[in-house]
């Protein structure tokens, strides 16, 4: 259990069997009276906001959470499968977890998997990934000096904006924090 002081900005807490993180926190102390801290919680499985107060003296939940590495092995129907090396387990995690994520995975790719109860709850990916252009409109010369972006779309289907001088067969860094381009690679 968490005491109200022990709350903060990123805390994973339990309310009322359900996995919430903080994310907002304000410490507030009246003239008169006991400490309150005010919270914003998101729930971690359906994405809720709520806003909740607590005084100091109250106890907070804290929630059965469990992270494992894995190791992405393939897509089945709307699940992705992760392997557990060292007990060879295999895990299903729903497409509605990874959310855009899933656009990111690569064969064989090492994972970090947020367990609640047993049941997959959040996935981290490593913070850049490589992929190739399969298509996009062909650069354009000149006109470097503003920041001009064009759609591409790599190897999985993902669509990232990318700048006018990159090209089809290049290979990209996407920042999967963001789904964001990062920086060309290498030239096709």
């Amino acid at each position: 259990m968490y005491s109200a002081s022990d709350l903060r900005k990123g805390l994973k807490i339990e309310i009322d069997g359900e996995p919430c993180i903080i994310t907002d926190f304000q410490f507030v102390k009246p003239g008169k009276g006991q400490a309150i801290y005010r919270c914003k919680i998101r729930n971690l499985f359906t994405g809720s906001t709520l806003d909740k107060s607590y005084r100091s003296v109250e106890k907070i939940d804290k929630p059965n959470l469990l992270s494992k590495d894995l190791i992405y092995s393939y897509e089945d129907g709307s699940d992705f499968v992760f392997m557990d090396t060292d007990t060879y387990e295999q895990i299903h995690v729903s497409s509605d977890v990874l959310g855009n994520q899933k656009y990111f995975l690569v064969e064989d790719m090492e994972v970090e998997v947020l367990f609640f109860n047993n049941r997959p709850l959040e996935v981290t990916l490593p913070n850049f990934i490589e992929k190739k252009i399969i298509e996009t409109e062909p650069g354009a010369r000149g006109d470097t000096a503003t920041n001009v972006l064009k759609p591409a779309k790599v190897d999985n289907g993902y669509e990232v904006q990318v700048p006018i001088f990159v090209n089809e067969g290049d290979v990209i860094r996407i920042d999967t924090r963001t789904g964001a381009y990062s920086e060309r690679v290498s030239k096709g």
